[in-house]
């Protein structure tokens, strides 16, 4: 722990002073969409309570409607933590290389850092494949999203050798708005399949042991014996947690050993935090995005 935040406060001393500010507040916390923003606030309000008591003033959740709100917050520093999908870390190192620092990033409980994006449709709809898919409507996410839109919009069509655009392969391509909004709209036939995010591990009954399907069962919203897998990705490297550069150095250290802590301190908290089972947090370094931000830019340009 002592060589986590000692590591902090050496990165931050790097950074030029013109980014530095002397003190906070209050402090924001963003939570990326993909789900309705009451559940984002109760999986995350055990966080913001732990960040006031130990940065001794008032901490905020914020949850706006799509991914890029959050971006947005962090760019323009209203926002002063997250946790990141890649590609919406992407997004913002290529527009400010200096506005974030990533810090740390989830374990799986095998100790990996990877998930994937995972097709799936309903059982019932007959679908087993991308094959079974041709000319069927098919979901998005968020455009900001790694797994439910980056990573598949490469990914699939180099497996069915189309692209993306409806009539080309699928016979119709939508955004549903993020990964709640997928399997719901799966689930409820709007969409004859999409994609979300997991980590692929433990059962496929239970959501996979963290993810946007384990959070979909754990609100009741599906039973994974009506979904079935039809398409997974290559591992993805798990977003980070990220925190505002210009932020002092000590509120940085803070809230870096408290994040790092908290399945330690808090396994209820931390499985909300985390989307499910984990192992909690470890540091990481950018140079683990260094491929998403390229894909990125190969495919949406910023």
């Amino acid at each position: 722990m002592k060589k986590l935040i000692a590591a902090v406060l050496m990165t931050t001393a790097l950074t030029s002073a013109a980014f530095a500010q002397d003190a906070i507040t209050e402090f924001n916390i963003g939570v990326l969409g993909g789900e309705n923003a009451q559940d984002r606030m109760t999986a995350n309000q055990c966080l913001a309570d732990y960040a006031a008591e130990a940065l001794g003033v008032p901490v905020n959740i914020f949850t706006p409607a799509d991914y890029n709100g959050v971006i947005q917050g962090l760019l323009g520093g209203t926002i002063d933590m997250a946790w990141l999908g890649a590609s919406a870390y992407a997004a913002i190192y290529v527009d400010d290389p200096d506005a974030v620092e990533p810090v740390l990033v989830k374990t799986n409980l095998d100790g990996s850092i990877g998930y994937h994006s995972i097709g799936f449709a309903r059982v019932d709809s007959g679908i087993t494949s991308l094959e079974d898919m041709k000319g069927k409507v098919f979901g998005f996410g968020d455009p900001n999203s790694t797994s439910g839109y980056l990573i598949p919009s490469i990914e699939i069509p180099a497996a069915t050798g189309a692209s993306m655009e409806s009539g080309d392969y699928f016979g119709e391509v939508k955004f549903t708005g993020g990964h709640e909004q997928t399997i719901v709209a799966v689930n409820a036939g709007d969409v004859d399949g999409g994609v979300t995010w997991a980590d692929g591990q433990g059962n496929w009954e239970d959501g996979f042991n963290s993810g946007a399907l384990r959070r979909a069962v754990d609100a009741g919203l599906v039973d994974m014996n009506d979904l079935v897998e039809i398409w997974r990705s290559n591992v993805i490297p798990e977003g980070p947690v990220v925190l505002r550069t210009a932020l002092p150095a000590d509120v940085k250290a803070t809230m870096t050993e408290l994040v790092d802590g908290l399945l330690e301190r808090d396994q209820d908290c931390a499985y909300g935090v985390s989307a499910g089972e984990s192992l909690g947090f470890q540091p990481v370094t950018h140079d683990v995005y260094e491929s998403i931000i390229a894909a990125r830019l190969a495919v949406i340009g910023n």
